[in-house]
């Protein structure tokens, strides 16, 4: 049986062949591919179609970024933006998560038979391994103080584990669009930085937008009969997501000091990355007006979150029956204090 190191760290195509550096012009065409494609497939895209499946498997394949964030060139940042930066309450969790989700989808990829949904899991494992990389070179390069690593282990149950993961991207990644909006408008990050993580921001988006779509094609090949189990499953992963969320993720480092990981942190920590006073109505706004740029490159036919940003509507709706409208966001306010 293959590892799933293997799955996760060989993508299905070599990239051995590339230039190192790559020239300006062939990073700049990538990030663009990365963002803007079309299905040259005629017609509507119905799930559970060969032409669904193949569009959804070629959107992810056509999109892969061979470049960026691979390419990183660390900068020095000032005694200010680097405290901003190692006191952040989420590195310990935004490590952990990527080590478990390239687990999962590498164990998801390694037990699927059509080829087409296997290629675009064992890639999507693959650039969750890159991220986890990316995570853990900054942590090093910024000296900051990470908890020991918890072992990695194979889940038992592989569809409950793809699924969890799934599912918290595509809710976790609609807040993070937000609030990364924020950090980039109110300086919280420098623009080094910015420029270092907004492609992980948008391959968050072809993740999850291969997600829904494989979920759709799923729910239409799956047969009949076992279609109220899975229903439950996917119940039970909502209720097990909530409860996850809950409160704080503690864990203790090498030399005992405990370290409190905000699992939230996506929805929480947006005021203390700007000045502003953003209200929750503001937030939400920004939050749909992210996640709708993102996608707005991609084929229009392929299927989009919509939980979140249902959410995010009802919550809306709800504050403006109050009279808790959003406001306009001003860039470049001053970083909170």
């Amino acid at each position: 049986m293959t590892a799933l190191a293997d799955i996760y760290t060989r993508l299905p195509d070599s990239i051995d062949d590339l230039p190192s550096p790559p020239s300006a012009e062939a990073v700049e065409q990538a990030d663009y591919r990365a963002r803007h494609w079309s299905s040259s497939i005629p017609g509507p895209l119905r799930p559970g179609s060969p032409e669904h499946k193949r569009a959804m498997a070629d959107m992810f394949r056509e999109t892969f970024n061979p470049y960026r964030p691979s390419v990183i060139d660390w900068p020095k940042l000032e005694p200010d933006a680097l405290k901003r930066v190692t006191s952040l309450p989420i590195w310990d969790i935004a490590v952990q998560t990527e080590g478990k989700a390239r687990l999962r989808m590498a164990a998801y990829a390694r037990m699927i038979d059509d080829p087409d949904i296997k290629d675009a899991i064992s890639r999507n494992a693959w650039e969750e391994n890159r991220h986890k990389e990316v995570l853990t070179r900054l942590v090093e390069a910024y000296g900051i103080e990470m908890a020991p690593e918890p072992p990695y282990i194979e889940p038992t149950d592989v569809e409950w584990a793809y699924l969890v993961t799934g599912f918290s991207e595509c809710v976790d990644s609609f807040f993070a669009f937000g609030m990364f909006r924020v950090a980039q408008t109110s300086g919280f990050f420098p623009a080094e930085l910015i420029e270092t993580f907004e492609p992980v921001m948008q391959e968050e988006c072809r993740h999850i937008l291969l997600f829904a779509n494989w979920l759709a094609w799923y729910r239409a090949v799956m047969p009949a009969w076992k279609r109220p189990w899975f229903e439950m499953k996917v119940l039970a992963v909502w209720g097990f997501l909530i409860y996850e969320r809950l409160g704080l993720v503690r864990s203790v480092d090498a030399d005992g000091e405990e370290h409190a990981q905000d699992n939230n942190f996506t929805v929480t920590g947006t005021k203390d990355m700007t000045s502003q006073d953003i209200t929750l109505a503001d937030f939400m706004q920004l939050c749909l007006t992210e996640n709708a740029r993102r996608f707005s490159g991609y084929d229009p036919r392929l299927l989009r979150p919509r939980l979140a940003p249902n959410i995010a509507r009802t919550i809306l709706f709800v504050l403006r029956l109050l009279g808790r409208k959003p406001h306009e966001l001003k860039a470049g306010a001053a970083v909170a204090a």
